[in-house]
């Protein structure tokens, strides 16, 4: 799950932007969602709000939580063939400056949307 500030690519399930997101702005009467969008914003606003909450239990009773960890390791690598090109090397500095948005990952989360939304309305009509 992530906000509307990630692309739509495969893994990051974010809500649609223009579209009412924030749980107090469902709350009153008669403030039901109107379509897919709004439903399926209205749903990860919600379970948004639940991981916020665990981590934040989590927080309370692990205080290392708060902290950045520091890991120190040390790994052993054999049987590498230095020719074969599948072990290029990386480093800890490149950073991903683009992340690719595909249409098939789109269409998942519109018809994931739409499902959600016709299963809403068969339950609360």
């Amino acid at each position: 799950m992530c906000d509307t500030g990630y692309p739509k690519a495969e893994g990051f399930l974010g809500p649609y932007r223009g579209q009412r997101y924030h749980l107090q702005e469902w709350r009153s009467a008669g403030n039901a969602p109107t379509n897919t969008k709004e439903y399926f914003n209205m749903k990860h606003s919600s379970a948004r709000n639940v991981i916020e909450h665990t981590f934040g239990v989590l927080k309370g009773r692990w205080v290392i939580l708060h902290g950045k960890s520091e890991m120190t390791y040390c790994d052993d690598v054999h049987n590498v063939d230095e020719g074969d090109f599948a072990y290029a090397t990386t480093t800890a500095t490149e950073d991903i400056h683009y992340i690719e948005t595909k249409n098939e990952w789109s269409q998942w989360h519109d018809e994931l949307a739409k499902s959600m939304f016709t299963d809403w309305q068969l339950h609360n009509t």
